[in-house]
């Protein structure tokens, strides 16, 4: 089986001054006219559950209420997986090209979590109209920006 090499670019930066992306310096070039995107994609590391007993886990019990009982890791969004990876997409509220900050709006990730990568959220790549979900989670919000004002502690089983 083949193995591959993934390097951190930066880091996610949570703290009571925002949520931030500092770059490693070497990687500041790679910002140049990534204004005017007001959305970028961040694949993240889950760096926190990284461990072959993690990795090893396939299903999980009930992770939703209204969810099957089991699910299969990848029909959900949790952070334990063969490959710790997460993506989001996250709202740029301004970018320090001299320094290599990208400021956020929010991001799912915890302090110190490093950054793999990051892409120019565009809609003609990245949106999907009409996607479909299952029953258990139609109710959820259609978009990030209602997802702030959502219950999603009634959600969870955990």
């Amino acid at each position: 089986m083949a193995t591959y090499e993934v390097n951190p670019i930066g880091t996610i930066i949570n703290n009571d001054s925002g949520t931030f992306i500092r770059l490693d310096p070497k990687f500041i070039p790679a910002l140049e006219a990534l204004n005017g995107f007001s959305h970028i994609n961040v694949l993240w590391w889950f760096s926190n559950l990284d461990d072959q007993q993690y990795r090893s886990i396939l299903n999980t019990p009930q992770p939703y209420k209204k969810a099957p009982e089991s699910m299969g890791i990848f029909a959900t969004r949790s952070p334990v997986r063969p490959n710790p990876i997460a993506l989001t997409a996250v709202e740029v509220i301004d970018i320090d090209y001299h320094k290599g900050i990208i400021r956020i709006a929010y991001i799912d990730a915890n302090d110190n979590t490093p950054v793999l990568d990051i892409k120019p959220y565009t809609p003609s790549l990245d949106r999907v109209e009409a996607p479909a979900v299952p029953d258990w989670c139609s109710h959820w919000p259609k978009n990030v920006e209602a997802s702030g004002d959502f219950p999603w502690e009634d959600e969870f089983n955990f």
